[in-house]
């Protein structure tokens, strides 16, 4: 009866709870890279870093300069936090599958190995 139930929890609930915690992993991998702040403020300025313009057109042209540059590396700081993040997710999803894959055919591996260690 034990084995019965077992089967029925490995091919039933167990096989929801791989999906489950395969999409909590996703989840927590977002938050990790807090991916949806980083889309919000992708074309911000880098740590806040502004210049405000002065009163003469040098020190103005001076202030865009600068604002410009620091919003082209919060910019590309963000990017590559993204693109890790997206390389990470993608790494997460294959590896998602191949569990879910993998999953059902455990026990029957177990009861071939065991066979096949008989004969």
């Amino acid at each position: 009866m034990f084995m019965l139930d077992l089967f029925g929890w490995w091919y039933g609930s167990g096989w929801a709870g791989v999906l489950a915690s395969t999409k909590k992993r996703l989840e927590g991998l977002a938050e990790a890279f807090s991916t949806k702040i980083l889309l919000q403020t992708l074309f911000s300025p880098w740590r806040r870093v502004i210049t405000y313009p002065g009163a003469s057109i040098d020190a103005k042209l001076r202030a865009i300069g600068d604002n410009l540059v620091s919003r082209c590396v919060g910019f590309t700081v963000r990017f590559f936090v993204l693109l890790a993040a997206a390389i990470s997710f993608v790494f997460l999803c294959v590896a998602g599958v191949v569990e879910l894959i993998i999953w059902p055919l455990v026990p029957l591996i177990a009861i071939a190995l065991i066979v096949k260690g008989l004969i």
